[in-house]
């Protein structure tokens, strides 16, 4: 072996990281919903969590990609850690795939059938395949599948290259002499657990432990240990993820470690047991692709059958090992480690959009309550819920800004969008419901009263606006079209009172029946009432463009009032919330 295979071998190892790289980006998001939907459907079941993990896993091709994913789930409080130990051992298995497909490489024999199976046969059609829809297609869709076909054509020439540069190292007697040192089990784990945390993919160091297979210098002896390190150090980029977040976080992240030293250390056990005492034929032979490829899904599997059962025991250690402390962990926070995946970052908005979305509701109906009858307290917990409305238009707003940067499916851009949008409405209902509380305390602290009629006419009108408020909210956190369609017909209604209800009231303060100075309060609160329902209107009419994937909520509005269910649902409210004459 000269320089120039040297050469050769780092310029394929190049191209196979970089085609490793990019087919899982392109993985992620091409996988968008389906992914957010997967994990979307996990539970508290231990089994539920292993093979959606063991999904993701092989649809991304990167178990340390997936436990990142899940560590930033746990930071955020999207998932528990019971759930992450479930997905984490499903990732281990999940992460096998990318072997097999490697192992391709391996096939030999001269019957076409089987020259069709190498990669060198199929690879430059699906290269060829790849930059046509790359190239030539305006949907995000194809282009994201164009470039899987790209990155993978990319990492099997990559992979081709270095198996083609190391065929020359049988002959160097210093890489027979390595090889044989690696026999030694502990070597072995060092060198596969330092070669896995530097170029942290284990996918990649297995894919590149199969093309030094190809010298026929590896021992099963040796390539064993070398793949049982190689899942220790796939934790790094777990544990380095974990650095600033919640216990829990930090919990997963151990959860991950001591899964696959325990795991390891038991089978390396059981490894050097065998090998003394059975020496078996097969651990002195040359590896082949298939064999490691074997070998790398038994020990994943030899682990998660010896661990599974044992899930609990790894959870109470995780917390023996990171404690509970003094100072309470912050509020749940958007964690940035998600942007690299955009589908589960977008879900990860969305549930804490709907949380702003219950604070903004919760406190338009405290304050309703409260002009009804004034209660400091409650004034105090409006104020409250209104500053974290505020926190979360901040926070999610310059969360959604860096994510809109990311390169997104058009589904999810239009997503990124109508989101931006929905948190402006729940902070403005927000504002409305302080607004109606600083009219409540100027009621309660002038000692002014609204009449019986006025008092009943607000509580019809208060009333709309209240199943308007939880029309929007459901509609918005059930992504249901059904009670969206409802708000625009019950809002339009909230206007018609609103009208009505000024004209009332111009009329009372005529006979006298009421003063100018409740007049202007009066006023005040039939503005805040119908502005809020405005909002929750926006918030609707948002869901609906997102089902016709249209950002046009003006035009969304209009056609709603040209269907007849409009005409239905606006008479059924207004015969629900109708005055007495």
């Amino acid at each position: 072996m000269d320089i120039f295979d040297a050469l050769e071998m780092i310029g394929g190892l190049c191209l196979f990281l970089f085609g490793m790289n990019i087919m899982g980006q392109a993985l992620e998001r091409r996988a968008g919903s389906r992914l957010r939907t997967t994990l979307g459907k996990m539970t508290g079941k231990t089994m539920t969590g292993f093979l959606t993990g063991l999904v993701v896993t092989a649809v991304i091709q990167s178990s340390s990609a997936t436990t990142v994913m899940v560590v930033g789930f746990v930071n955020s409080g999207l998932m528990t850690l019971k759930q992450a130990i479930g997905v984490i051992m499903g990732a281990n298995i999940g992460t096998t795939v990318t072997a097999w497909l490697l192992s391709l490489g391996g096939i030999s024999g001269d019957a076409v059938w089987v020259q069709l199976l190498k990669p060198t046969s199929f690879t430059p059609v699906l290269a060829l395949i790849g930059i046509i829809m790359y190239m030539f297609s305006k949907d995000s869709r194809k282009n994201d599948t164009g470039m899987i076909l790209l990155g993978f054509a990319t990492l099997m020439f990559g992979m081709d290259t270095m198996s083609g540069a190391v065929s020359g190292l049988r002959e160097v007697p210093a890489f027979r002499q390595l090889f044989v040192a690696f026999t030694n089990p502990l070597l072995g784990v060092l060198v596969g657990a330092a070669l896995t945390a530097i170029i942290q993919s284990s996918s990649a160091s297995v894919g590149i432990l199969q093309a030094l297979a190809l010298s026929g210098q590896v021992s099963y002896a040796a390539a064993i240990p070398i793949i049982m390190g190689q899942n220790i150090g796939t934790c790094v980029t777990a544990l380095i993820s974990s650095v600033g977040t919640s216990r829990n976080a930090k919990r997963a992240a151990i959860v991950h470690l001591s899964f696959n030293v325990i795991g390891t250390v038991v089978w390396l056990a059981v490894f050097c047991i065998v090998r003394a005492v059975a020496a078996p034929a097969i651990l002195g032979e040359s590896a082949t692709m298939y064999g490691i490829a074997i070998a790398h899904t038994a020990f994943n599997v030899a682990c998660t059958a010896l661990l599974l059962p044992a899930s609990g025991l790894l959870e109470k250690l995780a917390i023996r090992l990171v404690p509970d402390g003094k100072k309470k962990d912050a509020d749940v926070t958007l964690d940035e480690r998600l942007l690299a995946t955009p589908p589960l970052a977008l879900e990860q908005c969305s549930v804490v959009a709907e949380d702003m979305a219950y604070y903004a509701s919760g406190a338009l109906k405290k304050a309703i309550d409260c002009v009804m009858e004034f209660d400091p307290k409650a004034a105090q917990e409006v104020r409250e819920s209104e500053d974290k409305t505020d926190t979360y238009e901040d926070m999610l707003g310059t969360y959604l800004l860096k994510l809109g940067a990311e390169p997104l499916s058009d589904a999810a851009s239009e997503e990124v969008t109508e989101l931006l949008k929905l948190i402006g409405d729940f902070e403005r209902i927000g504002d409305h419901a302080v607004n109606i509380i600083e009219s409540a305390e100027e009621m309660h602290d002038k000692q002014l009263e609204f009449s019986r009629s006025a008092k009943y006419e607000l509580s019809v009108m208060s009333a709309a606006v209240g199943e308007v408020m939880d029309l929007a909210v459901k509609a918005f956190a059930e992504n249901d079209a059904q009670a969206a369609s409802c708000v625009e017909p019950l809002e339009q209604v909230v206007d018609d009172l609103k009208d009505e209800l000024r004209t009332r009231h111009i009329l009372r303060m005529k006979k006298g029946e009421c003063s100018i100075e409740a007049g202007f309060v009066w006023s005040d609160l039939l503005t805040n009432l119908e502005r809020a329902s405005d909002h929750c209107s926006n918030v609707a009419l948002c869901v609906l463009d997102l089902k016709k994937h249209t950002l046009s909520a003006h035009e969304t509005q209009h056609e709603r009032k040209d269907v007849p269910e409009f005409a239905e649902h606006y008479r059924r409210y207004s015969e629900k919330y109708a005055l007495p004459l």
